[in-house]
């Protein structure tokens, strides 16, 4: 495996919530630079150093709510 991906989301606490589409892996952070470092130390923790994929795919999803 070359990729892995993540839909990252706001958390309603604050912050941002990180989950993986193809496997059990979630993590959360209080900004998007500390996301970043923890999707990686948990990509490696879940696969293990040698076996980790080289590229770690973040899709923001962000819902924005208007009144009519």
């Amino acid at each position: 495996m070359t990729e892995i991906i993540f839909i990252i989301e706001e958390s309603k606490e604050g912050g941002f919530e990180a989950r993986s589409l193809d496997y059990s892996i979630y993590t959360e952070a209080k900004d998007m630079e500390s996301l970043k470092e923890a999707v990686k130390d948990a990509v490696i923790c879940h696969f293990g150093k040698e076996n980790a994929p080289k590229l770690i795919r973040l899709h923001l999803v962000k819902d924005e709510l208007i009144t009519v």
